[in-house]
């Protein structure tokens, strides 16, 4: 098995099974641990297989008034603490 066939098996990977990218990235770096550590063959050339794409991720975030009615449903203790923490992160900021 060459570099064109180890294209090949990533571009399939990618395009027939729609594998995320890591479990792509996770393929080819056995195949190069096998070739160098296992064979003992170094491979010739670089290979251009088809990339799978990396889910674009959004994150989540809260609007202000889904956060002030969290806080507003905690009580004693927990909300003290939550209602400190926008403090602590603004002196954090000015002194670092």
């Amino acid at each position: 098995m060459g570099n064109k066939e180890i294209e090949a098996f990533l571009s399939y990977l990618a395009v027939d099974m729609k594998v995320l990218a890591a479990t792509q990235n996770q393929a080819f770096n056995a195949l190069l641990f096998l070739y160098k550590e296992v064979l003992q063959k170094d491979l010739d050339g670089s290979i251009d297989a088809i990339r799978a794409k990396k889910p674009k991720r959004l994150p989540t975030v809260m609007t202000k008034e889904e956060t002030m009615r969290v806080i507003g449903a905690m009580s004693g203790d927990y909300q003290l603490m939550v209602k400190l923490i926008p403090p602590l992160i603004y002196w954090r900021q000015i002194t670092t």
